[in-house]
């Protein structure tokens, strides 16, 4: 029977020797790389915790002690030794496990995260708590080194060194975030993890003590096991002592024995601690040890290859993006291109190797990335921001107090929005229209397809002020991609389908469900008009007063929170227009957050398919009738 197997808590882990923990290590590896194949998910950096969460399992006290997981990605091991092994094949399923901490799916979840550098602030906030009320247990946040790009986190260190109270940081040091690090962060764990003053050092204390009779071999024997754990008494000049940890490391974290120990002398360490920690991010899984970048999330693959499943099909909105950005940066030479930690995922790295002195990659900091453009714009130079929908949240006044503000010519090229899948409620882009629109000044568009993309990339690059087009996860239509890239008029929208009964105006790539859901309605003798909308600031008031007059019945589409989003805008220009005898019904998600799953599954269930959308529009029709019998008949009862 397998060591896997007999694990049911963590109280489980902590009855294993440390050449038991080691076994349990490999075991816990072939699962992940196992079920990671199958569902898809973050395979690099669990791989790379192993031995750290059997370490953390067996000196803290869960759930008892609190661990806060930095972003949360690579909590996988974690929920395999805290009861969810037997679920683990659901993970990131419709309906099974989360790829992230919920405090709703176990009480070892200490904290909810998807979002990067948050765990220490949220670390200290149960430290206070404990202290507080007088209690007494561990509060662990165990970060990476990608993560410290972000300011949240040495905002919450400089706070927590300040009070003294208790608290354990783990820095787990793979040198890697998301892709490679950058910045002077990554530049100074690099030389704490090559100083050659350690090596000088231990290299002079092994001399010395060879030398001293009986004792000196002796010491030196319990040096050897101890390893690089004495690193942290010889490498000087430490940044976090500085900001008032006691800082531990530079430690060999793929070493149970030695971590334990070291975890141990954290917790008997009064005040904040940091421990560094480095690790090898895709540890014991050859593919991912050589190429980190693409397993640190991943979809289903070949596990005896690592070479993806994916199916042939049309480029995705990302490398469509990418590829009309190198277009658009040999005919303009003041375009600039800034990501934040993300070159791969917004598909930028075309740009970059065209143009690398027009490359920016400023590390996970979203906030820095926004005023930098904003800079760079009022300096005379046109900036294209690629960020995800969800990471963009994290920059919200940068947009209005920096950008919108003075009415800077800056791009936001916002990926993944709307539906995004298997990352669930922290990752699904549903928010942006509602955070934008309200914005003075801000140009919001959404392309139908992979073709208008390019057109409303060329359209924001020629603007003359801040701009935003908000593109899905995943695969295009396949329409052709012809021609060059040609400026819309801002504004505008156009009728694809006419109809007479409603008219149903669909935002983005459900231009295309709700074409079929108008051939469905044909078929039972209702006539739909479809309108892409293009541009959900400024609306295009003309078009859709035209067809609220022509049909009486209005059927919004969007993937995105219906408030504040395209729906709301829509009845917004009704009402100011006094057009209260219109029926207008909003099909976009309600007042909640949409969890995990395949995107075609969620959108199924969240009835934005060509059936979902039918129905939407038979229901909006039968409630305008209801409406007008209702009036009628007030009026015959009134003598009318």
């Amino acid at each position: 029977m397998n060591l896997l197997d007999k694990i049911r808590e963590p109280a489980d882990v902590k009855k294993l020797n440390n050449t038991e923990l080691e076994k349990l290590a490999a075991e816990i590896r072939r699962e992940l790389v196992r079920t990671v194949a199958r569902t898809g998910g973050h395979l690099a950096p669990n791989l790379g915790v192993v031995e750290l969460t059997l370490a953390l399992h067996s000196v803290f006290d869960l759930p008892r002690d609190k661990i806060i997981w930095d972003v949360g990605h690579q909590c996988y091991v974690h929920k395999i030794l805290t009861g969810r092994l037997s679920r683990f094949a659901t993970l990131r399923q419709y309906g099974g496990l989360s790829g992230f901490p919920k405090r709703a799916e176990s009480l070892y979840d200490a904290f909810d995260t998807g979002h990067s550098s948050t765990s220490i602030s949220a670390a200290l906030g149960f430290a206070l708590a404990r202290d507080l009320k007088g209690d007494d247990y561990q509060v662990v946040a165990v970060i990476g080194d990608g993560a410290l790009t972000g300011g949240m986190a040495f905002e919450a260190m400089n706070h927590a060194g300040h009070l003294k109270t208790n608290l354990i940081v783990i820095l787990n040091d793979n040198e890697m975030s998301i892709s490679a690090p950058v910045g002077g962060m990554a530049a100074y764990l690099s030389r704490m993890r090559t100083d050659p003053m350690y090596s000088r050092s231990k290299e002079e204390l092994e001399n010395l003590l060879n030398r001293l009779p009986h004792v000196g071999p002796r010491v030196l024997k319990v040096i050897e096991r101890l390893k690089d754990s004495f690193k942290y008494l010889v490498v000087p000049g430490m940044l976090f002592e500085e900001l008032g940890f006691t800082y531990l490391g530079p430690i060999d974290g793929h070493n149970v024995a030695l971590l334990k120990e070291v975890l141990q002398r954290a917790r008997a360490t009064r005040g904040p601690v940091l421990v560094h920690v480095i690790t090898t991010k895709g540890k014991g899984y050859r593919p991912a040890e050589v190429n980190p970048g693409r397993f640190h999330g991943i979809g289903p693959f070949d596990p005896e290859t690592g070479e993806p499943l994916k199916k042939e099909g049309p480029p995705t909105y990302t490398s469509v993006f990418g590829a009309e950005m190198v277009r658009q940066g040999e005919k303009n030479s003041q375009l600039v291109a800034i990501t934040a930690a993300m070159p791969e995922g917004t598909g930028l790295m075309p740009f970059a190797r065209r143009f690398p002195k027009r490359f920016f990659d400023v590390g996970i900091a979203e906030q820095h990335a926004l005023t930098l453009a904003a800079g760079l714009s009022a300096a005379g130079f046109k900036p294209v921001v690629a960020i995800y929908s969800t990471f963009l949240q994290r920059a919200v006044d940068q947009v209005i107090h920096d950008i919108a503000l003075m009415g800077l010519p800056v791009v936001l090229a916002i990926d993944r929005a709307g539906v995004v899948g298997e990352d669930g409620e922290t990752h699904q882009g549903l928010f942006d229209l509602t955070l934008l629109r309200c914005v003075p000044g801000m140009v919001v568009m959404a392309p139908k397809d992979e073709q208008e993309l390019r057109h409303m990339l060329a359209t924001a690059i020629q603007y003359n002020g801040p701009a935003a087009l908000r593109y899905p996860r995943g695969e295009g239509i396949g329409v052709p991609l012809t021609g060059p890239a040609q400026p819309l008029p801002i504004g505008r929208g156009e009728v694809l389908r006419q109809g007479k009964d409603v008219a149903i105006l669909a935002l983005g790539p459900l231009v295309y469900a709700a074409l079929a859901a108008a051939e469905e309605l044909a078929g039972r003798g209702i006539e739909a008009a479809v309108i892409n909308p293009r541009f959900v600031k400024p609306l295009d008031a003309d078009l859709i007063l035209t067809w609220a007059d022509k049909t009486g019945c209005l059927v919004t589409v969007e993937e995105h929170v219906l408030a504040g989003g395209f729906g709301s805008a829509v009845l917004e220009l009704l009402a100011a227009m006094g057009k209260t005898g219109v029926r207008v019904h909003c099909l976009g998600i309600d007042d909640k957050f949409v969890g995990h799953g395949k995107a075609d599954v969620l959108r199924e269930h969240l009835g934005l398919t060509p059936a979902g959308i039918a129905a939407s529009v038979q229901e909006a029709l039968a409630g305008r009738k209801k409406t007008v019998a209702r009036k009628l008949s007030a009026r015959e009862i009134s003598g009318g």
